[in-house]
């Protein structure tokens, strides 16, 4: 039995990640394994924000139409302001391990929650913090969850999206 683990691919924009999500959705691959975290706006003089109406995700603001359209292929979205990382969208199981790790106070030695849930999915240590350093450089994080079945598949199909980094 294959054991659930998760993996992660680094985007600089969040066309790169937009694309990749639309790439495995197009191959069949089941969307509601995949989590994006991303700070997804850059300072500017117009309100940028979230909010639902109905079972709908509405945005507006420079990054809002990103937001809202991956909001609408993933599910849980989440919006946390992360000390030493700045305002963090996210949408997919992610959240829930930001959640608990958030409610637990679970960090691990000089980590945030955000590096705390990241170890939680299985990632290694050295990772996370490569992972929240690029998170504050503004680069996107695209979260797979599933087995080792699953990561082939989202290798192979993302063979041509050239992530700056996977693992």
């Amino acid at each position: 039995m294959d054991q659930a683990s998760a993996s992660a691919y680094v985007f600089p924009t969040h066309v790169e990640a937009e694309e990749a999500i639309r790439q495995l959705s197009k191959s069949g691959f089941d969307v509601k394994k995949l989590s994006l975290v991303g700070k997804g706006y850059h300072s500017e003089e117009h309100p940028v924000g979230f909010y639902t109406s109905g079972d709908r995700i509405r945005a507006w603001g420079g990054a809002g139409a990103f937001w809202g359209g991956i909001w609408g292929l993933l599910f849980a979205p989440a919006v946390f302001l992360i000390p030493g990382v700045g305002m963090v969208a996210m949408a997919g199981p992610f959240v829930a391990a930001l959640v608990a790790a958030l409610e637990g106070a679970v960090v691990i030695g000089g980590i945030s929650a955000l590096g705390a849930a990241l170890t939680q999915l299985g990632l290694p240590k050295d990772q996370v913090i490569k992972y929240e350093t690029a998170l504050k450089a503004d680069n996107f994080l695209l979260l797979v969850h599933g087995n080792a079945a699953d990561e082939a598949t989202v290798r192979s199909v993302l063979a041509g999206a050239h992530p700056v980094a996977a693992a």
